[in-house]
C-alpha cells in the first residue's frame, strides 16, 4: 500500500462519458473523416515494431510518393503535424550561418522565417501582404542578393487564399546552388502537384486536410540533393526526434536493419494509410479536379450573395480554402459564431496576417461536395441576415 494519502481525487467529468458534438467542419482544417478512415482508427494496436507495422508504414510510403508524384527514396511520414513537418525540413536542412530565404505572404512564411532564425541561420523574409504571390523574377532577385541555400515557398496559403505557381521555380533555384522548399499541407489532393518534374527538392504535407486523415501525421519527401546536404552537414541537427538520418532508417529509407527511435503513432498511421488509400483510389486528377469544381461552384454561390472574394486573380484562389472578404458592417466572430451554434458548421477568420480581413471556408476532400456547398450558403444567408451590423 501506498503510504501516502492521495491529494487528488478521480476528477467528476472523467467518471462520465465522452460527449463529441457532430459538426460540419469547413474550415481550413481539420477535415471531417471519411467513414474508412474513422473506421481505421477503431483498429487493435499493433507494436510499432512488428513487420505488419513495417508493411504498413512501407504502404504510406508508396502513396505519399503518389500523392507527390516523386521516387525520392527519403520519404516518409512524421509523427506530429504538419507544422511539424516544416520543423523537420528546417531543423535537417539549415545550419547556423546558412542564408536562408523565405516567401512570407502568410503565417507559415512568418513561421518558417521564426525557426530559421531560431536556428541561427541569415534568414532573409520577402514580405508580401496577404493575397500577394512571388513571381520568378521576384524570386531570382532574392536568389542573386542573398545567395540562399534553401527558399521556402507555400504552395496553398491557407490564411490567405493565395494559390503560389511552381512551375520553374525548382529550375531556377538549382540554377543559383540552392534548394527549393514547398509546403502543401492546404493544397496536397486539391492542387497539381509534380514533386520531381516541377524540380521541388523538400516536400510536406499534413493529414488532416485533404486526405480526411486525423491531426497528427505528416507526409515528406527530400531529393538527393536535399539528402546530401543533410548527410554532409557539419552539426548535428538540433532536434533528435526529427533528426531524418534516424528517421529514414526508422522508415527502411536507407537499406539498413530499422533500428528504434521512436514509438510511432500507430492508430493515426493506420488512419494516414487509409486516407491514401481513398486518393490512389479515386485518382489524384479526379481528385483535382472536384476541387476545382466544387469550389467554382462555391465562389458562384458566394458571389450570388453580394459577397467578395478575397483573391481577385482566379488563377491564384487556393481550390482548397476559400477566403472572403469580410463584409462591410460585420464583425467577423459573429458570423462564425452564428454558423457554429444554429447550424453547427465551422468556418472561420484569418490568421496572422490576414486576422479580421477575411472569412474562410476549406472544402477540404471527402467534405469537397456540392451539398455541403449548398449547406453552408444557406447558413451563411441566414447570418447575413441575423448578425448585427455596424457593430464595429
Amino acid at each position: 500500500m501506498a503510504s501516502h494519502q492521495l491529494l487528488v481525487t478521480p476528477p467528476e467529468a472523467l467518471l462520465k462519458p465522452l460527449s463529441v458534438p457532430s459538426r460540419l467542419l469547413l474550415g481550413p482544417g481539420p477535415s471531417n473523416l471519411a467513414p474508412r478512415v474513422l473506421a481505421a482508427g477503431g483498429m487493435q494496436m499493433i507494436g510499432h515494431m512488428h513487420k505488419e507495422m513495417y508493411q504498413i508504414m512501407d504502404e504510406i510510403k508508396q502513396g505519399i510518393q503518389y500523392v507527390f508524384q516523386t521516387r525520392n527514396r527519403l520519404t516518409l511520414a512524421i509523427s506530429g503535424s504538419g507544422h511539424c513537418a516544416l520543423e523537420a525540413a528546417l531543423f535537417n536542412l539549415l545550419e547556423p550561418g546558412d542564408s536562408f530565404l523565405v516567401g512570407v505572404n502568410g503565417i507559415w512564411g512568418q513561421r518558417a522565417a521564426e525557426i530559421g532564425e531560431r536556428i541561427g541561420a541569415r534568414t532573409h523574409p520577402m514580405i508580401k501582404d496577404p493575397g500577394g504571390h512571388y513571381t520568378k523574377q521576384e524570386v531570382e532577385e532574392g536568389l542573386a542578393q542573398h545567395k540562399p541555400v534553401l527558399l521556402f515557398l507555400t504552395q496553398g496559403e491557407s490564411s490567405s487564399g493565395v494559390l503560389q505557381p511552381l512551375d520553374g521555380y525548382g529550375e531556377l533555384c538549382h540554377r543559383y546552388q540552392c534548394l527549393l522548399l514547398v509546403d502543401t499541407v492546404a493544397s496536397l489532393g486539391g492542387v497539381p502537384i509534380h514533386m520531381d518534374q516541377q524540380g521541388i527538392d523538400v516536400l510536406y504535407s499534413g493529414s488532416q486536410k485533404v486526405l480526411n486523415a486525423p491531426p497528427g501525421t505528416a507526409l515528406i519527401s527530400f531529393s538527393d540533393k536535399a539528402k546530401n546536404k543533410i548527410y554532409t552537414r557539419k552539426t548535428k541537427p538540433y532536434s533528435f526526434y526529427l533528426d531524418m538520418k534516424w528517421l529514414a532508417n526508422f522508415w527502411g529509407c536507407d537499406d539498413k536493419p530499422r533500428m528504434y527511435h521512436h514509438t510511432t503513432p500507430v492508430i493515426s498511421l493506420f488512419s494516414l494509410r487509409e486516407s491514401l488509400a481513398l486518393i490512389a483510389e479515386e485518382g489524384l486528377e479526379n481528385s483535382w479536379r472536384r476541387h476545382r469544381d466544387v469550389t467554382a461552384y462555391l465562389h458562384g454561390r458566394l458571389q450570388g450573395l453580394g459577397l467578395q472574394l478575397f483573391v481577385k486573380d482566379p488563377a491564384l484562389r487556393l481550390p482548397t480554402v476559400t477566403t472572403i472578404a469580410v463584409p462591410a458592417g460585420y464583425d467577423w466572430r459573429d458570423i462564425v459564431k452564428y454558423l457554429m451554434d444554429h447550424f453547427s458548421i465551422e468556418i472561420t477568420g484569418g490568421l496572422g496576417p490576414s486576422l479580421g480581413k477575411v472569412l474562410r471556408i476549406g472544402l477540404l476532400g471527402y467534405n469537397a461536395t456540392r451539398e455541403n456547398v449548398d449547406r453552408v450558403i444557406e447558413a451563411l444567408q441566414a447570418a447575413l441576415q441575423h448578425c448585427p451590423r455596424n457593430k464595429l
